[in-house]
Formats: structure tokens, C-alpha cells, sequence
């Protein structure tokens, strides 16, 4: 005869729901406050003893999920001709001698001396997947190891392995991960970004997990209460090490759901004339939350900003997204100038690659752009970057680099160089093998498929 399971009484059904809440969290990466013994697990090669001594203390990532056209952007080729330049055949001087950028970005051109263009980007690739791998993780791909991004490698040197204090997430995603690589490689889930989901522009902001519509921060308070008071599992488990960690995490959640960490996605703390300034849109919104969460000392956000794979119909769609760029980058790199944290935080505006130089009119292309990695643009500013610069340049035609070449690892290596990590600190993979955060510093890399890190402006 089987054996009866007695029923499980309500307390005990809460107590487990609520122990089995506080795990899932955990696991899922809301909670990423490390262990003590973190820095052994990951990084028994040798490591600096803080990345904190860097020029740069935080990055503001604004990936153009898709590729953004450097011809339209940051590169104009006004003598070109409308097969390359479509309806945007002059270009707009900035307020830097003999830098222009696309007349589509007048508020950026105001303030030329605040960014760095980087126009010999390239690494050939056409690939979403591959590209945003290249771009972001500064490897090539392939082998039998994937290897983590720079935001979880920024998460990792400038997290909680070194000190770092604060309740917010080391590495956020605003507001949808891209799921077009692992962004955490090789290294612990944890070290992947928490992704807040939910639309910044709406009042309020419903951060996934954190803040959920039409419950009140006393109802929030009310709930804690309750589910303390039920909590007779972790009462009956004592000084047990693991029911211990829950509960911290458990604080640790609730500190980000109802203390003054979660105020960071308070927008509405902010001035109306702020949030129109940079735009109510929800890329606009994004990066004033950035803005908010540098201050709070966050050291790595990624804003994915979708809408850029534009093979039909680009310039329709060039005519909507470069002037939502323009208004909510130029506040942004105002903002933290006026601030004085731009001196300390790498703005940074890219996509995996750029787009084909020549317009295909013919359907069903309709006047649209192909992917194109050979020959693209970057946007960096602040953290010890020089503003006012080109570094790189490209054919008329914009279909080749003609002049100093940036490959991803030369510009991931330089941002490494400006936080404190440096090109040679040391990762340890799951097999016990130590490697390089950069390939530049493990001799990988070719001397041909380099050029070397952008000491130009660093």
C-alpha cells in the first residue's frame, strides 16, 4: 500500500512558497551579491586588488541593436552621391573644426568636444549573433569557449569581488536583454545583467520583479510583515548556513523593492522639463534612468536600443530613430558633464556593425541598407577619452577603412585600460584554465588584425 503524505498545512505551504521565492531569486539573478570566497572561485589567477584606481568608474553602453549607418550617422560622405547618402547629401559642421556629422544630428553637433568618433571600426563580420560577439566580448568567435562580454567582466573586476557596496545590481540591461550571445561567457550566471524590462516613459515604471502595478509600497511593507510572521520553516532551520543566505538575499530584494535603491527607477522624482528633454520616449527615459543609476554607482548599463536593421525602407526609419538619438545622447553627455561625471563614466554608442554604404533602391528593398561590418562608426566620450577627436578614417564611398583601423579588441582593451582592469587581468574558466580578459595581452591577435589600443585619445 503507498504510503500517505499528510496534508500540508497552510503555514507550511507559505513558508515553503516563500523560501522557494528567496531561492528563485537568486537564481535568477536579482539578487547577485557575491560570496566571500568569489574571488578564489573565479579569479585564483592573479588579480588586481581593485579595478577602482581607473580614470573611468562606470559605462553607459547604447547598443543600436541592429547596425546603425555610419554614412548616416557619424561618417557623411556628402560628395558621394544619393545611391550612398539618400536624401541626407550635405553634412552639418559641429562646434569642433573640421568635424562634421550627419545633418540628422543637430543638438550632438553642438557639443562635438565632449565625444570621440571612432571611424575605422571593422572586423568583417555580417552576422548578427557573430558581430554583436566580436563588438561586445572582443573575440572572435568560435573555439570551444564563449567568452563573457565586457559588461560582465566590468560586473565581475568593479562588483562585489572587489568591494563593491552598493544594493543595485552591478550590470544592468535597460530595459530587454538582446539574447543574441551569452552576455556572462564562461563566468557564473550571476554575472549576467538583470534586465528590468517594463517602459521607462510609463508612470510608474514596472521594473520586472521589483515593482508590480496597482501595489502600493505600504501593501509592498504589509506583505514583508506577513510572510515574516509566517515563516515557521526558517524559524524551525535555526542557524542553518543556507536558509541564512536566503534570508539575506531576501533583505537584499526588499531593500531594491521599498528602500532607496528602488527610488533609481523613480522617474517621476525628476523634473518634468528634465524627462522632456531628453525625450518621454522609452529610449529617451532609458537614459536619464542611466544617468540616475551612475550616480547611485552602478558601474556597467546597457541601453539595447532596437530598430536599426533597417533592409527595407531606412530612410523612413532613419527619419524617426536619429532624432530620438540625438535629442536623448546629447542630455545624456550634458547631463554628466554638468554633473561632473562624465569625467569618470564611458559613454559609449555603437551596433554590431554598420550598414551597406551603397542604398539598395530596388524592391523589395525598397531603399534599404544590408548589414556591413568592413567599415563602421563608434561614439565614446567621457571616462578619460579625449573629446573634440576622429580616430580612423574611410574611403569616399565609405566602404572601406582607409586609415587607422579599430578592431572590437582594440577598443574593449583601451575601456579596459580606463577602468583600472587592464588588458592582462586574469579570468579563470570552468576548466581551470586562466586567460587573459583581452587578447591583445595574450599575443592572439595577428599583428595585421590590430591597431593597437587608442592611446590617440586616451
Amino acid at each position: 500500500m503507498d504510503k500517505v503524505t499528510p496534508p500540508t498545512t497552510r503555514r507550511e505551504f507559505i513558508a515553503r512558497g516563500l523560501y522557494g521565492a528567496a531561492l528563485a531569486a537568486l537564481a535568477n539573478g536579482l539578487v547577485t551579491r557575491a560570496s566571500g570566497d568569489d574571488a578564489a572561485t573565479i579569479g585564483a589567477a592573479p588579480q588586481p586588488k581593485s579595478a577602482a584606481a581607473g580614470k573611468a568608474k562606470a559605462v553607459i553602453q547604447i547598443w543600436l541593436w541592429g547596425g546603425p549607418c555610419h554614412i548616416d550617422m557619424f561618417d557623411p560622405k556628402p560628395n558621394a552621391g544619393r545611391d550612398y547618402c539618400g536624401p541626407y547629401g550635405r553634412a552639418l559642421a559641429t562646434n569642433v573644426d573640421g568635424i562634421q556629422i550627419s545633418p540628422m544630428l543637430p543638438l550632438l553637433a553642438k557639443m562635438a568636444d565632449k565625444y570621440a568618433l571612432l571611424r575605422g571600426m571593422t572586423h568583417g563580420n555580417n552576422g548578427h549573433e557573430t558581430a554583436a560577439y566580436l563588438v561586445q566580448a572582443g573575440r572572435k568567435p568560435g573555439g570551444d569557449l564563449v567568452y563573457p562580454g565586457i559588461g560582465a567582466v566590468v560586473s565581475y573586476f568593479k562588483g562585489y569581488s572587489f568591494g563593491y557596496k552598493g544594493m543595485l545590481p552591478p550590470y544592468l540591461t535597460l530595459t530587454a536583454p538582446q539574447g543574441r550571445f551569452s552576455e556572462a561567457g564562461f563566468l557564473p550566471s550571476k554575472y549576467k545583467p538583470f534586465s528590468t524590462g517594463g517602459d521607462p516613459s510609463r508612470d510608474p515604471f514596472l521594473v520586472e520583479g521589483i515593482m508590480a502595478e496597482n501595489i502600493t509600497t505600504e501593501r509592498q511593507k504589509d506583505r514583508r510583515t506577513l510572510l515574516g510572521e509566517l515563516d515557521s520553516f526558517a524559524k524551525a532551520m535555526g542557524d542553518n548556513a543556507l536558509v541564512k543566505g536566503v534570508d539575506a538575499s531576501q533583505q537584499q530584494a526588499y531593500e531594491m523593492i521599498l528602500g532607496d535603491a528602488g527610488k533609481a527607477f523613480v522617474l517621476s522624482e525628476e523634473k518634468n522639463d528634465v524627462r522632456d528633454r531628453y525625450g518621454r520616449s522609452k529610449f529617451g527615459q532609458s537614459c536619464l534612468l542611466a544617468r540616475r543609476l551612475v550616480e547611485r554607482g552602478v558601474p556597467f548599463i546597457t541601453i539595447n536600443h532596437e530598430g536599426w536593421d533597417t533592409h527595407k525602407q531606412h530612410f523612413e526609419a532613419m527619419g524617426r530613430k536619429l532624432p530620438e538619438l540625438d535629442r536623448a545622447v546629447s542630455n545624456l553627455l550634458q547631463d554628466l558633464a554638468e554633473r561632473g561625471l562624465l569625467d569618470s563614466t564611458i559613454v559609449w554608442v555603437s551596433g554590431e556593425f554598420g550598414r551597406t554604404p551603397k542604398v539598395q533602391w530596388e524592391a523589395p528593398w525598397n531603399g534599404g541598407r544590408g548589414h556591413y561590418g568592413k567599415a563602421f562608426s563608434a561614439l565614446v566620450a567621457g571616462g578619460g577619452f579625449r573629446g573634440g577627436t576622429v580616430v580612423g578614417k574611410t574611403d569616399d564611398h565609405g566602404e572601406t577603412v582607409a586609415e587607422r583601423p579599430i578592431y572590437p579588441w582594440d577598443l574593449l582593451g583601451s575601456m579596459y585600460e580606463l577602468l583600472g582592469i587592464g588588458a592582462n587581468a586574469k579570468l579563470l574558466t570552468p576548466q581551470g584554465q586562466t586567460l587573459c580578459v583581452s587578447p591583445l595581452a595574450a599575443n592572439e591577435i595577428p599583428a595585421k588584425e590590430t591597431g593597437g589600443l587608442l592611446k590617440e585619445i586616451m
